[in-house]
């Protein structure tokens, strides 16, 4: 499985995905893409993108696309903060489908739905 994980999250967090082939925007060439561009060019290359925003699903039009999407829901972006949802992220990775989006946070369970996770607490 090949995954993508969006600019905006720590490079170093891709040393979490034991097991599986992960790539930063960077890495790939794509730095500064906009999200539509991005997905569009990971979309053949890659099975699954990982992010930490949480606008892309009411952004963009996910429902046909062909990448399982995992949205990192936190209150900040910094490494230390993202690696607590890691387990649950990789737990989602075994069973993510194209067209899935899937957001992983602390706040109880995960959420998954093929349209739009739900909205996450404040706190």
């Amino acid at each position: 499985m090949r995954i993508l994980l969006d600019e905006c999250l720590p490079r170093k967090l891709k040393r979490s995905l034991a097991g599986y082939s992960g790539v930063t925007v960077p890495e790939q060439g794509w730095a500064s893409i906009k999200n539509g561009a991005l997905l569009g060019l990971a979309e053949p290359l890659f099975d699954v993108f990982i992010t930490a925003d949480q606008n892309l699903q009411y952004q963009q039009n996910l429902q046909s696309s062909q990448l399982g999407i995992i949205v990192l829901v936190a209150r900040n972006i910094p490494l230390e903060t993202l690696l607590p949802l890691m387990p649950k992220a990789l737990i989602t990775l075994q069973t993510i489908q194209a067209g899935d989006v899937v957001c992983v946070t602390t706040y109880g369970k995960s959420a998954t739905q093929h349209a739009r996770c739900a909205p996450s607490p404040r706190s």
